[in-house]
């Protein structure tokens, strides 16, 4: 595959089939319009379903003290745990996930992009900065001290008596936290704290395997597996803060002067988290008992309409979720916003979201529905996410283009799941490390296309069954792929579970053919994509001239007219040249559903000049003297050009160089003129690389939007006029 075509499969395959080219042009990143949302009926929102009033076998009882000035934590716990296994215990462990930032090499890769550019930002910051942990500093039970080691993020505990089963021990254990600057799940950075795995959680015990589960944090992946437990947390912080965390919240200010204690009781929670700023501005709703708040930073006009959109959306969405899966047991739900780009994480009961701009549409943040969709896939059923991964990401991924699909949307509902017909070595039901960085393909994509064919196969009537049943066996509890199929295989029968083993089980997964599209269905579908990609990229970036290169592929793909004209009065080695970048240009238009037309004889283009191409916009190939529409049209095009400050004469004098310029068409405003030119004979050979591989880039919504730029004869950018594209660093591959 040579490598302008590879690129177009890529882009292809990040745009359609991969989820992040989509989610950011959809998401709270970029997004036109607005949305609407009704209120969720009282049938599937419960207040608090009968099970949350059962004692979880863990209960944490935690005072700490946040010390906003060097960003440290002091607190102590006592944790009753009750032994629901038939084994007798002598000991206990705890996740010390925080000891997973005391190296750059274990913490978690997906934030090290951010943590770089935060980086260059405040170069004051030095390494150890970004480091932090925790010290456990004692632990005891009725008094007396227990030992314990702490050690690749698992601190066990030695029991002084067996915890025979059926039977329950508390112990109490106090422990110092160092937070870390920049952008991790534990970290602070300008003015909020992200608190993620601040505290020892307990492991999940294994009864077959007759072990506690000591597995460090993935450095690539996740890695949260948990039993739910009931919390009761109180927090010591600042009085200007606004600490968002799950369950019921109360505040005192009876303390001390200038702060206050912020406590929080979570029945039957998977996790506890907190974020805190002193700028949160809070935004809450309550509809049919179920409270979802937004806490969010107050930084641009109108930004409490966006938020309020995006609350109707949650309701809408856990709606959907409840009526199909059953019903979100919560009084509370909360959204939290923060300075992460490009990711998004779920947490039980809270979500963590990214910047919220002024052109976002909740309608379109496919995002935002995949986390919500995570209080079932992960808050609610749980699962070993470093083993099987598949049955959050999976889950939720196929939920969120369910929720697109019933709500009309073309763009990201079913299609998005047919147009996929690769094929991948591994197998979904891989782990962790058998994944490595193809975490994305394998769990989300495939894995909800493997969900997609057990719908399609069974019906909508009795896969909502299945999955309502499946819910009922695993809330509060943690699932596995077997359970998963055992459920398939009580409410669907042998045979549908048979081939969902084998979807999950077996390498080179493919959904079968009759559930894909069809050629021309996948042309009409990359074409409502990339149309909304560009529109999107645009919208982003309302101030952009009107002359700018890849807004002649905006404009195509909205129908307006599009026609090549290639010079004609060239040697064959420059009519090859020509052909090979047509041929590029063909590649991607082919892809993006686009119509055009190629002019490549002077005959035609004469008896066109004046009506078609009068109303066409216009990509026009060659030297400036042998091509056809240059020559007629020169007087104009040089008027223009000298306008946007491209010194067109100049330039064209310049024998060795190359590169391109987009006009405003000078027989119709409303059109552009974009020119790939060289002053040669042909591009010179050392420059043909980089010349391509700018055309491809030039018209594209993932880089910079270039107005003009100039290669000398080695490929060498002698001067460009861009504009920044803020969207330009989720789609780098550095």
């Amino acid at each position: 595959m040579n490598p302008f075509k590879r690129e177009v499969a890529n882009l292809a395959k990040k745009t359609i089939i991969g989820s992040l080219a989509l989610t950011l042009a959809a998401g709270s990143v970029i997004g036109p319009g607005s949305a609407a949302a009704t209120a969720a009926p009282a049938s599937t929102i419960s207040p608090i379903a009968a099970d949350m009033e059962a004692q979880a076998p863990i209960h944490y009882d935690i005072q700490a003290r946040l010390n906003e000035k060097d960003m440290t934590m002091q607190g102590s716990s006592r944790i009753t745990y009750t032994n629901t296994s038939q084994d007798t215990l002598s000991e206990l462990a705890f996740h010390t996930y925080a000891n997973a930032n005391r190296s750059a090499s274990t913490q978690t890769s997906m934030f090290k992009r951010s943590n770089e550019e935060i980086g260059k930002k405040h170069p004051d910051k030095k390494t150890e900065d970004f480091l932090g942990g925790i010290e456990i500093e004692n632990v005891t039970s009725s008094g007396q001290a227990l030992d314990f080691s702490d050690k690749e993020q698992a601190l066990t505990v030695q029991l002084n008596q067996p915890l025979r089963p059926g039977g329950s021990v508390t112990v109490y254990m106090d422990f110092s936290l160092k937070i870390p600057y920049g952008s991790q799940r534990l970290s602070y950075y300008q003015d909020i704290v992200n608190g993620a795995h601040w505290f020892p959680v307990m492991s999940v015990y294994d009864e077959d395997k007759h072990q506690w589960n000591t597995t460090p944090y993935s450095s690539t992946f996740e890695t949260d597996y948990y039993t739910s437990a009931d919390y009761e947390v109180e927090f010591n912080v600042p009085d200007s803060y606004e600490v968002a965390m799950p369950g019921t919240i109360t505040a005192r200010n009876d303390v001390e002067p200038g702060r206050k204690i912020v406590s929080a009781v979570a029945n039957n929670t998977r996790e506890f988290v907190f974020f805190a700023s002193p700028n949160f501005k809070v935004d809450r709703v309550t509809r049919d008992g179920l409270t979802i708040e937004y806490f969010y930073f107050d930084n641009e006009p109108g930004k409490k309409q966006i938020i309020d959109r995006y609350i109707d959306q949650a309701f809408k969405a856990i709606q959907f979720f409840g009526d199909k899966y059953g019903a979100y047991p919560y009084p509370d739900f909360r959204i939290v916003e923060s300075y992460v780009e490009g990711v998004a994480i779920e947490y039980s009961r809270v979500i963590q979201m990214g910047q919220v701009k002024g052109q976002a549409d909740p309608a379109q943040d496919t995002v935002f529905v995949h986390e919500i969709a995570h209080q079932w896939f992960h808050a609610l059923i749980g699962n070993d996410s470093e083993t099987e991964s598949f049955l959050d990401e999976g889950f939720a991924d196929f939920s969120k283009v369910y929720f697109a699909e019933k709500q009309g949307d073309k763009l990201n509902g079913f299609r998005s799941i047919q147009f996929d017909d690769s094929s991948l070595e591994l197998a979904i039901a891989s782990n962790n490390d058998e994944v490595g960085d193809m975490a994305s393909p394998v769990y989300y994509d495939k894995g909800r296309q493997a969900i997609y064919q057990l719908y399609r196969t069974v019906g909508e009537e009795k896969f909502d069954r299945m999955m309502r049943e499946y819910f009922k066996r695993y809330v509060y509890n943690n699932a596995t792929i077997e359970g998963l199929l055992q459920t398939i295989d009580d409410v669907l029968g042998k045979e549908a579970r048979n081939e969902m083993a084998a979807a999950l089980y077996q390498p080179c997964f493919v959904l079968k053919p009759e559930y894909q599209l069809t050629e021309e269905e996948k042309t009409a579908y990359m074409h409502d994509q990339f149309q909304f990609l560009y529109q999107s990229a645009f919208t982003q970036n309302p101030g952009l001239p009107y002359e700018t290169m890849s807004r002649i592929m905006d404009k195509a793909l909205q129908g307006e007219p599009l026609s090549i004209v290639l010079s004609d009065q060239v040697s064959r080695r420059t009519r090859k040249q020509q052909e090979a970048m047509v041929n590029q240009l063909s590649m991607l238009l082919d892809i993006s559903g686009v119509k055009y037309e190629v002019i490549r004889d002077r005959q035609v283009l004469k008896k066109k000049m004046k009506k078609e191409l009068g109303t066409s916009n216009l990509i026009v190939i060659g030297n400036g003297k042998t091509n056809g529409v240059i020559q007629a049209l020169k007087s104009g095009i040089i008027e223009r050009a000298n306008k946007m400050g491209f010194a067109w004469k100049d330039t064209m004098n310049q024998p060795s160089d190359s590169g391109a310029y987009v006009i405003k068409h000078p027989f119709n405003q409303n059109r552009l003129l974009l020119h790939y030119f060289w002053n040669g004979d042909q591009v010179e050979d050392e420059a043909m690389e980089t010349y391509m591989a700018k055309m491809q880039e030039s018209l594209g919504f993932t880089s910079a939007f270039y107005q003009y730029y100039v290669l000398d004869k080695t490929g060498k950018v002698l001067l460009d006029k861009q504009v920044e594209n803020p969207l330009s660093k989720f789609f780098s591959t550095e």
